[in-house]
C-alpha cells in the first residue's frame, strides 16, 4: 500500500492481495462495482491495482484488510459483528509518576505466530502513519510504536529521562542523546515541538534497560520489524486514552485478521492497573421508526437487522428499537444516524431511487435580503460608502463615549480583549468611530453599515437587522441627513417617512427626531451631541440615522 500526500487518505489496494483476503471467488469487476457504495471513492485504476481515498473518520480502512473486511459483508461473505479472540499473558508495563505531566498513558498488545512480507509491513507503517495524522492528531495525541517482540525483555518500565539521555535510535548505529534526536534528525524536528517546554522526555525500557521507544519521536534500532519478525509488541503512548484505545482496536482486529494470535498487556499505574486492548463491543440503541423516516424507505425490523449485518453490525430487536452491538474498531459510530448509515450500505445504496415531491414549489429570495440587498445599492448610488465592523465590539466605545446607558447589555464573558466585549445593540457607535479614525481624509465623508444588531428581552436575545448611516463635514445638518433617508425609503418601501421630535442621549436636544412610518416608530435621527464628537476627537458635526429595517417590513 503506498501512502497518498493528499487532504484525504488515499490507499492501494493490489487486487489479488484483496482478492485473497475477500475470497469465495469475487471478481476484480464486482469489487471495483461495490468500493464506492461503502464510502471509497477511486481516484485511479490500473490493470494491477486501484487507488481509494476513504474518510478519515475509518481508519480501519486505511490497510486493505479493513475494506476487505467490510466487502465481506456486503458480499454476504461474513456478516455480523466480525470474530475476535484475545488471550491473556504475563507481558506487564510499570508506569512511573514522572510520565504524568508530559504524556501519562501507555496502553499495548501483543501479536504472536504471524507473518509479514515487505508488502505487508509497508501496510503496517503506512496504517500507523495515517492514524498518527488523523485521530492522532500529528501524534499530538497518540503515537503507536511497533516493535520485534522476540528481542525484548519484560517486564518493561515507561518513564522519563533527562535531554543528555542516549540509545541507538531506528536506522542507526550508533548512540545519540534524545536531545540531538530532536534537533538533528527529520523526524525530531518535525514532532519535536510537541514536547516543548519539558525538562526530560518520555522512554520506554525493557527489563535490562534497553530503549524500544522515545516516544512519539522514534523506536530504537533494537526492536527493528522485519519480514523474518513473527512476534509483534505493538505500544500506544498518549494525552488522550480514549483516542489511544480507539487505535489500539483498529490495530488489534487488523493484526487478527493478518493471522496474528493477539494476547493483552498488563499496565500498571501508581492507582490502578488495566489490561489491554480492550475489545468490548459497544452497544447502542436504533429507533425502528427513525431508520425509515430518514431513509424514506418502509424496511421492516428483520430487514434492518440484516442491512446492519451486512455492515459488520450484529444487532437483535428489544420492542420498538433494535439494540446494536458496535465492534470495537468503529469508532465512527458516535450517533444514532450513523447507525442509519449503517443500514443504508447494507441495504444497498444503488438500490435507493430518488423520488419526486408530491407537490412542487417555486423557490424565491427571502425578502429581507434581497431589501438589504436594495438598501446598498441605493445607498451607493447616493455617494455613500459602505463599512463594515464587527458585531462584538467595546463597551467604552458603545456606551460610555456615546452617553448610553449600559444597565441591559449583552457582555461576553472572561473577555481577553477590550475591544471585543459586548454585541451592539446599535451600529451608530462604530460608524462614529469609523470616522474617528479616518480624521485626516478628505470631507465631507458619507458612510453607511447594514449588519445585525442585539438586544436582551428578559432570558431572551433578539437580533434584527438595521441600517445606519453617518455624514461628516462641516455644514451637515438634520436637513441633510433626512434627505438621504427619505430617498432611501421611497425606494426600498414606496412610504413616506414622517418625523416626531425626541430626545436621545446620543442627540442634540432640538435637532433629533424618531422616525416614524405608518404611525409605529422604526428608529432614530439627527445631529450628533458635540461632548461625543469630542469624545471622539472629531473635528466637524456629524449628523446620522438608524433604522430596524427587519421591523420595518412588518409594518
Amino acid at each position: 500500500m503506498v501512502k497518498e500526500c493528499s487532504k484525504m487518505p488515499v490507499i492501494t489496494l493490489y487486487y489479488n492481495h484483496l482478492l485473497s483476503l475477500v475470497g469465495k471467488r469475487k471478481s476484480v469487476k464486482e469489487i471495483l462495482q461495490t468500493l464506492p457504495y461503502i464510502a471509497l471513492d477511486i481516484e485511479e485504476q490500473t490493470k494491477d491495482y486501484v487507488k481509494v481515498e476513504y474518510n478519515p473518520n475509518r481508519p480501519d480502512f486505511s490497510t486493505d484488510y479493513g475494506i476487505a473486511r467490510a466487502l465481506k459483508g456486503i458480499f454476504g461473505i461474513e456478516i455480523g459483528s466480525p470474530k475476535f479472540q484475545c488471550t491473556g499473558t504475563n507481558v506487564s508495563i510499570k508506569v512511573d509518576p514522572s510520565v504524568k505531566k508530559v504524556r501519562p498513558y501507555i496502553i499495548s498488545l501483543v501479536a504472536v505466530n504471524g507473518k509479514l512480507d515487505d508488502e505487508e509491513i509497508r501496510q503496517m507503517i503506512a496504517m500507523q502513519e495515517d492514524i498518527h495524522e488523523g485521530i492522532g492528531r500529528k501524534r499530538k495525541k497518540i503515537s503507536i510504536g511497533i516493535h520485534n517482540y522476540d528481542v525484548i525483555k519484560f517486564p518493561l518500565l515507561y518513564t522519563t529521562e533527562n535531554p543528555n539521555f542516549k540509545f541507538i535510535p531506528l536506522n542507526s548505529n550508533t548512540s545519540v542523546s534524545m536531545k540531538e534526536i530532536l534537533e538533528s534528525t527529520d523526524v525530531g524536528k518535525q514532532y519535536g515541538r510537541i514536547l516543548d517546554g519539558q525538562k526530560k522526555y518520555p522512554v520506554i525500557k525493557d527489563r535490562d534497560s534497553n530503549v524500544l521507544s522515545f516516544p512519539p519521536i522514534i523506536n530504537s534500532e533494537l526492536t527493528r520489524v522485519t519480514k523474518n519478525t513473527k512476534n509483534l509488541f505493538i505500544d500506544i503512548t498518549a494525552t488522550d486514552l480514549k483516542v489511544a484505545e480507539d487505535a489500539l482496536a483498529i490495530m488489534a482486529i487488523t493484526l487478527f485478521d493478518a493471522k496474528f494470535k493477539i494476547q493483552t498487556v498488563k499496565i500498571n499505574y501508581k492507582n490502578k492497573n488495566i489490561e489491554t486492548p480492550n475489545m468490548k463491543d459497544n452497544i447502542k440503541n436504533l429507533r425502528i421508526d427513525y431508520v425509515n423516516k430518514l431513509l424514506g424507505l418502509n424496511l421492516d425490523t428483520n430487514e434492518m437487522i440484516k442491512c446492519l449485518a451486512r455492515s459488520r453490525i450484529s444487532a437483535s430487536k428489544d420492542k420498538n428499537i433494535i439494540k446494536c452491538r458496535i465492534p470495537r474498531y468503529r469508532i465512527d459510530v458516535m450517533h444514532e444516524v450513523d447507525l442509519v448509515e449503517d443500514v443504508a450500505i447494507g441495504y444497498g445504496i444503488h438500490k435507493m431511487t430518488a423520488t419526486y415531491p408530491q407537490s412542487s414549489s417555486v423557490g424565491a429570495r427571502d425578502t429581507l435580503m434581497s431589501i438589504l440587498d436594495n438598501s446598498r445599492d441605493v445607498l451607493s448610488g447616493l455617494g455613500m460608502i459602505e463599512v463594515m465592523n464587527f458585531s462584538l465590539v467595546g463597551k467604552e466605545v458603545q456606551y460610555n463615549m456615546m452617553n448610553k446607558n449600559d444597565d441591559n447589555i449583552l457582555a461576553v464573558e472572561h473577555t481577553k480583549s477590550i475591544e471585543h466585549e459586548v454585541l451592539r445593540d446599535s451600529l451608530l457607535p462604530s460608524l462614529i468611530l469609523t470616522l474617528s479614525t479616518n480624521i485626516h481624509e478628505s470631507y465631507p465623508q458619507r458612510i453607511f453599515e447594514i449588519n445585525k444588531v442585539f438586544t436582551a428581552d428578559r432570558s431572551n436575545i433578539k437580533e434584527y437587522f438595521s441600517i445606519a448611516v453617518a455624514i461628516a463635514h462641516k455644514d451637515t445638518d438634520y436637513t441633510e441627513v433626512k434627505s438621504y433617508l427619505q430617498a432611501m425609503l421611497k425606494y426600498l418601501l414606496n412610504v413616506d417617512v414622517d418625523t416626531v421630535t425626541g430626545i436621545n442621549p446620543m442627540l442634540t436636544d432640538g435637532k433629533s427626531a424618531e422616525i416614524i412610518v405608518n404611525d409605529k416608530s422604526i428608529g432614530i435621527i439627527g445631529e450628533v451631541k458635540q461632548n461625543i464628537i469630542n469624545n471622539f476627537k472629531l473635528r466637524v458635526p456629524v449628523s446620522v440615522f438608524e433604522i430596524n429595517i427587519s421591523d420595518a417590513l412588518k409594518i
